[in-house]
């Protein structure tokens, strides 16, 4: 999935618009500046919060934000609408809430060492019935055919199978 994260997300955001009839609006971050535990990514420079509205932070230059001139709290939405899901446009409003948010997605990979010892056998073991849940998730959060997923796991030298 490294290799295919964009098309991955896509695939995801797609189905679950799909799920929603169009009718929600989905949150990827909500994140308090001023914290960090960990990082969404690079801190936000002064350039690009002015970009986004932040005008009263004192400068647009393109330092990172350093919280100086007040704190910022940015939150990213995604959404996908038309005039029937969504008669009206959305209507934003500023609210006490500073709770943070972040999707993440975690890519696990396989230990690849011999298996010298019971419990290495035992990890082995327990891969096939990992990598099939893991094709299962992937079907459905993106709908993408399982078959297809299964498929090239296996060619990646992930077998669904046991005795590898």
């Amino acid at each position: 999935m490294k290799d295919e994260f964009g098309g991955f997300y896509k695939a995801m955001f797609d189905r679950a618009v799909a799920r929603e009839n169009m009718q929600a609006v989905f949150v990827e971050y909500a994140w308090d500046l001023g914290w960090c535990d960990p990082c969404a990514a690079e801190p936000l420079s002064n350039k690009e919060l002015v970009e986004l509205g932040a005008r009263w932070i004192g400068s647009d230059d393109a330092n990172p934000f350093n919280g100086r001139g007040g704190s910022a709290y940015v939150t990213r939405l995604h959404v996908r609408y038309d005039a029937q899901s969504f008669p009206e446009d959305l209507a934003l409003m500023e609210t006490g809430d500073r709770t943070n948010f972040q999707g993440r997605y975690i890519l696990r990979y396989p230990w690849q060492g011999k298996a010298s010892c019971p419990a290495g056998e035992k990890y082995r073991a327990s891969l096939p019935a990992r990598f099939r849940e893991g094709a299962q998730n992937l079907a459905r959060l993106t709908g993408w055919p399982q078959s297809e997923i299964e498929s090239r796991m296996a060619a990646g030298g992930q077998s669904l199978r046991g005795g590898k």
